[in-house]
């Protein structure tokens, strides 16, 4: 197998006096979260540990930033482990350039496979900022709402154009009619020198359709035509003959009946979550990084060994990186899972510092099955409620911790927060303590005895997080870490190991 890197290969040993246990190739595709407070060392103690170990077993990965100072941080991990030459930094003014829409078409068999990719990934960016707000709603006719503007409007470009951008989904999106499509309209429109987006590409898709059922008719014996027997069979007839007639009576009725016929409140909620988006992606420099030039990089490189970085922290362009992250991480992620790993094995990582600002409704079904595609996911973040506030608010609770358990690997830090901490003690679970009370009585003689109980209690308890080790010169730049790990025991048949990160960890 090409790029092998064998599933037991030990990354970080994790020993002691009576023990020797290491974290291997297999742990790490099971999935990584670090907890820790502002200033805990989780980026500068484990995180760097953990980067400098992918980095010098030949890991491909993709980094995703919230702060501006990662793509520093990156450049000196490639620059200890020998792979500077690996690092494609994507950034505003840089050397690298991914077309979303040219790359989803190269890997589409055909059109109408094209626009379930784009909707499904458009659709998935969309979702995700509605996630993170507590209002948020699981309404299904809002989402099919959505689905089926974006099916439509993307089928629509492809027919009238033969290829879709972003630039033409957005303007043809904006001058939907809210009103029937009547042959006065589309006068109207002529007359006024002004056709919009949207009238433009209906003629022109109108015409080419005309243009097959023409052709299709010349194919016709008189015995076939004279077997027509009315409208509705005819329409049956040149829709299974010309599958792009289907397509095209489906968008004209959803844009003249459907759509029209919608409340004002919910086409305005599908009109500005479709258009807001596509807007933040029309605005630079995220147009020129992921529309408007020619691909030179691709996810696939990461198989090869790249680590591409997207530098657009989420700090410095706020919506727009965060958007613009969230797409590329999931493109990369339904490409990581294609690839054969019977060919190709090289582990890759998927890396996230502040790892709620990324999160997307996909990644608890993706990370279920990281594992069989070598994908190890490294998730950083402050607390608990960070990912309650992006998952949904005060109704994610279960859905935050159901994603939580598809990491297989967790390490808490230092850290105030009560919930992380509470959860942190209840993971690493309770023991049976042993308890000596004595009792001593003075009557004439002195006399004590001593009971030996037994209570169940947490094995670390909340309290204990916040008095772990920060770094710093003042902790000589050693961090504490408790790592907590699934089908694993530690010495003691423990099943957390409290461990020492060096922020000045260079590799031997």
């Amino acid at each position: 197998m090409e790029n092998e890197l064998p599933l037991d290969t030990g990354l970080i040993e994790i020993s002691d006096a009576t023990q020797k246990t290491y974290w291997t190739v297999r742990d790490s595709v099971e999935g990584l979260q670090i907890f820790g407070g502002i200033g805990s060392g989780k980026t500068s103690g484990s995180g760097r540990t953990f980067a400098l170990k992918f980095l010098e077993h030949g890991y491909g990965g993709l980094v995703l930033t919230a702060k501006h100072d990662e793509k520093d941080l990156w450049q000196e991990y490639c620059r200890l482990t020998g792979r500077i030459e690996d690092l494609v930094i994507v950034e505003p003014g840089g050397a690298f350039s991914f077309n979303l829409i040219a790359y989803e078409a190269s890997r589409a068999k055909d059109k109408q496979a094209l626009t379930i990719n784009l909707v499904q990934v458009l659709k998935t960016v969309i979702r995700a900022n509605k996630e993170k707000s507590s209002s948020r709603t699981d309404d299904a006719f809002w989402e099919t709402a959505l689905d089926m503007l974006l099916a439509n409007t993307i089928d629509l470009c492809l027919l009238a154009y033969g290829s879709v951008t972003l630039q033409l989904l957005y303007e043809i999106a904006q001058t939907a009619p809210k009103k029937l499509i009547t042959k006065p309209d589309a006068e109207k429109a002529k007359d006024s020198g002004k056709p919009n987006a949207f009238a433009n590409a209906y003629k022109i898709a109108m015409a080419k359709i005309k243009g097959q059922v023409d052709e299709w008719k010349k194919t016709l014996s008189f015995s076939e035509k004279a077997a027509i027997r009315d409208d509705y069979h005819y329409t049956q007839l040149v829709s299974e003959a010309q599958p792009d007639v289907r397509r095209m009576n489906a968008i004209a009725s959803f844009f003249n009946h459907t759509y029209y016929n919608l409340a004002e409140k919910t086409r305005s909620i599908v009109d500005f979550s479709l258009l807001g988006f596509l807007y933040n992606l029309l605005r630079e420099p995220t147009y020129s990084l992921f529309s408007r030039y020619t691909s030179n990089f691709i996810p696939e490189d990461c198989l090869g060994g790249k680590i591409i970085l997207l530098n657009l922290p989420v700090k410095d362009y706020h919506k727009m990186g965060q958007d613009s992250q969230i797409m590329f991480k999931y493109v990369w992620q339904r490409s990581m899972e294609r690839r054969r790993v019977n060919e190709n094995g090289r582990p890759v990582f998927l890396w996230a510092d502040e790892a709620q600002h990324f999160l997307h409704e996909h990644d608890a079904d993706y990370q279920a099955t990281a594992r069989s595609s070598r994908i190890a996911t490294v998730y950083i973040s402050q607390n608990l409620p960070n990912y309650y506030a992006n998952m949904g608010g005060q109704t994610s609770e279960y859905k935050v911790k159901s994603f939580l358990g598809t990491l297989g690997t967790k390490i808490f830090h230092a850290n105030a927060d009560i919930e992380t901490n509470e959860y942190a003690s209840r993971l690493i679970g309770q023991a049976y303590m042993e308890r000596r009370q004595i009792s001593s009585t003075i009557a004439g003689d002195f006399s004590s005895t001593e009971q030996l109980s037994y209570e169940l209690e947490a094995v670390f308890r909340p309290e204990q997080f916040v008095g772990l080790r920060t770094g710093g010169p003042g902790n000589d730049y050693q961090v504490d870490g408790i790592m907590h790990m699934q089908g694993k025991r530690f010495s003691g048949n423990q099943s957390h190991k409290k461990l020492r990160f060096n922020q000045h960890y260079k590799l031997q």
